[in-house]
């Protein structure tokens, strides 16, 4: 991982918040880093019987069970070649750990709420309510995810099933 990113150089400021930026394909999205536990390999996991396709299935984490989501998958990005850059990003999310498999962590960054641009309008043919907007670096766009809107109530209950059959 790369040092810390200030944006613009300046430093953090009161509106200004950390993000940790990671890659998909080609595209590169950011987390709140308050949300996340720890980065680490993609590993295997112990799959889960009659789960969505983009639950991978679980791992046991010093002791909790820790299910593991393909982002790739939930994105409809199509299947990746695990390799060396691929990892788990461990998120507490409501008082539940979950894992996101990542094609690989690119940075830390730090941007102010003024940097971080509305995201476009797609009607009712798009989900985009996970999306808190788009923020511009230097040559780069990363899409702002709110991971905790993208991990819904209702993919909560798939987690929820699948910690409880692992357990």
């Amino acid at each position: 991982m790369n040092e810390l990113s200030k944006e613009g150089g300046a430093t953090m400021s009161e509106d200004s918040r950390e993000y940790l930026t990671f890659n998909l394909g080609d595209e590169e999205y950011g987390i709140d880093i308050l949300k996340v536990q720890e980065i680490r390999g993609y590993d295997a996991v112990t799959k889960i019987a009659n789960s969505p396709e983009f639950i991978k299935g679980v791992i046991n984490m010093r002791g909790v069970i820790v299910p593991i989501i393909d982002m790739r998958l939930k994105f409809n990005l199509g299947q990746v070649e695990y390799n060396q850059f691929t990892v788990v990003i461990i998120l507490n999310i409501a008082g539940r750990v979950i894992g996101m498999v990542v094609d690989g962590v690119s940075d830390v960054i730090a941007l102010s709420n003024n940097k971080i641009s509305p995201a476009p309008e797609f009607g009712a043919v798009l989900d985009t309510d996970y999306i808190n907007g788009l923020a511009t670096l230097e040559e780069r766009m990363v899409i702002m995810v709110d991971i905790e809107k993208l991990m819904t109530s209702g993919e909560m209950g798939l987690v929820d099933q699948a910690q409880n059959a692992a357990a």
